[in-house]
């Protein structure tokens, strides 16, 4: 199997299992606060970083720790914010917002990595802006708390990766992994009281399953880079439209309507584009 054919179908598999894991989450969030699933979730991660370290043991000390504080941060704001919104609201909605991610990085790393936006870049936020207005149709939707909490989760995103663009090559995995996992489930739990519901072994079940399709996903999406270009495993994301389809159909009485799909498509076009402009890009 080629290098590109190996990268493509690690990402699709890897961009499965996070959609399996974010249905999983909506799933639970009829019953369990964000805070409990976020939580749990931390609790069950914890000893899968524990068995990535035995099994290659490396210095647990950040190299950049003041970044690795600020990268934190932002992650255990995210983990709370996207579990809200993926509990309260239809997941075609979300992921139309969370899809943008690619067009913010592209926008905040001009002040943050003087990475200037050229006219490729810019024609893809406008595209993206497109996409997004087509999907969420202002006029037919109710805004809410949820969408903010999207968006601020897709914001603290970028932050995340783009600390990771720069302090990447130096950290190593199970740091990076460690630290914001750490904090998250600490930070849960101190909110936890006056939310906690009692879970049945089976929901404890169904927390473990949803901690082991991320973490494996996130595996199955380095590996995806190790092999190919991000301009071959950039785009598998957009598979998580089909995802969405299937589970909110399915499952959770939310049909996907032709306006979601076609603003998600257009969506995927801009971040195709983003993804080429990675590409060509020299490398300093």
């Amino acid at each position: 199997m080629s290098p590109v054919l190996k990268g493509a179908l690690f990402g699709l598999v890897g961009f499965g299992l996070f959609s399996l894991a974010d249905a999983t989450i909506k799933f639970l969030g009829g019953t369990y606060s964000p805070v409990q699933i976020v939580a749990f979730a931390g609790l069950f991660t914890l000893p899968l970083i524990g068995l990535l370290w035995l099994s290659a043991p490396v210095p647990l000390r950040p190299v950049h720790p003041r970044l690795m504080a600020i990268r934190t941060v932002a992650l255990i704001g995210n983990g709370l914010l996207v579990t809200y919104a993926f509990t309260a609201m239809p997941l075609a909605q979300a992921y139309a917002i969370f899809f943008t991610l690619p067009l913010i990085m592209t926008l905040m790393a001009w002040p943050f990595l003087g990475d200037r936006i050229d006219t490729l870049g810019a024609v893809a936020v406008f595209v993206g802006l497109v996409g997004v207005i087509v999907a969420l149709n202002p006029g037919r939707i109710a805004f809410g708390i949820s969408h903010l909490a999207a968006v601020g989760g897709v914001l603290l995103a970028a932050v995340h990766y783009l600390i990771l663009r720069k302090t990447g090559p130096h950290e190593a995995n199970v740091p990076m992994l460690l630290y914001p996992v750490l904090g998250q489930t600490v930070v849960a739990f101190l909110l936890l009281p006056g939310r906690y519901v009692p879970m049945p072994l089976a929901d404890l079940a169904t927390v473990a399953g949803l901690t082991l399709a991320g973490f494996t996903g996130t595996l199955m999406m380095i590996a995806a880079y190790r092999v190919a270009a991000p301009v071959i495993v950039a785009p598998t994301q957009y598979s998580q439209i089909a995802w969405a389809a299937l589970f909110g159909a399915l499952f959770f009485d939310e049909p996907m309507t032709l306006d979601t799909a076609l603003g998600m498509a257009i969506i995927a076009v801009a971040g195709g584009i983003i993804a080429l402009r990675q590409h060509r890009r020299p490398v300093a």
